[in-house]
């Protein structure tokens, strides 16, 4: 009688120390999930702050833009109207010319001939000491246009390939066997695709990609563990779809040999 007591005994403790260890592990796991939950929370507020100030930038620069396109509009603008003016310049140097042509012909009694050959020397010195200072200044505003324009295309080369340097060092492609493994990888309400992505630390992009799901996250660590985790679950869940498929085949063979 005594023996079945402290038989019972140790039972009853035994039980209780395993009722404890598993209140300590329910415990502990739920302090690793809220601290993965902190921990996700805290990365994504730091993605959308760094989305954040990307799009000001983005933003600043178009502003930018903008302006140095009204800029050239307005100086396309002036040259248009410096260009009339030059016209109107023209205009009033052939009409001059016509007048002094004239005025000498009545004073010094000179021939036609003679009284155009003075004025297009004295004309002629005029318009190369015009064309050389017009020329010039163009020369100079095409040189400040070319050097701007130079500028903003390295901009955009920069930057084209920073996005494509961010987009290889933080993104993972995993091959599928086929497209119904997404279905098996979100699972049902989406409770295999949350547990993986609690437990790696990696968001899941399953989109209209065929055949691939995409792996997003800075820590290449993480991001290689979740994808050799995954392409390894794909691989036992297709292996077994396979086992099934063909026992399924050998049975209705063997039925379909009975006599």
């Amino acid at each position: 009688m005594e023996t079945q007591k402290r038989r019972q005994e140790i039972i009853d403790e035994a039980v209780k120390t395993a009722e404890t260890k598993k209140r300590e592990a329910m415990l502990e796991a739920k302090e690793e999930s809220i601290r993965v939950k902190n921990d996700l929370d805290k990365e994504v507020k730091e993605r959308r702050a760094e989305i954040q100030r990307s799009e000001r930038r983005v933003v600043q620069k178009e502003e930018n833009l903008d302006k140095k396109l009204e800029s050239i509009e307005r100086r396309e603008a002036g040259f248009a109207a410096k260009e009339e003016e030059i016209n109107k310049q023209k205009a009033q140097v052939a009409k001059l010319n016509e007048e002094r042509l004239q005025e000498l012909e009545r004073i010094s009694g000179l021939t036609s001939e003679q009284a155009k050959e003075y004025l297009l020397k004295t004309v002629e010195e005029d318009v190369k000491l015009d064309t050389a200072k017009l020329i010039k200044e163009m020369e100079h505003r095409a040189k400040e246009e070319a050097d701007k324009k130079a500028k903003e295309y390295v901009v955009t080369a920069i930057q084209k390939c920073a996005a494509d340097h961010v987009a290889e060092t933080t993104i993972s492609v995993v091959q599928l066997p086929n497209d119904e493994m997404k279905g098996r990888i979100i699972g049902r309400e989406g409770r295999n695709i949350r547990t993986l992505e609690t437990l790696t630390g990696v968001d899941l992009i399953i989109d209209d990609t065929p055949e691939a799901v995409i792996l997003s996250r800075f820590d290449p660590i993480r991001r290689e563990v979740a994808r050799i985790a995954l392409e390894a679950d794909c691989g036992r869940a297709y292996s077994s779809g396979q086992n099934r498929g063909n026992g399924r085949k050998g049975t209705e063979g063997s039925r379909d040999n009975d006599p």
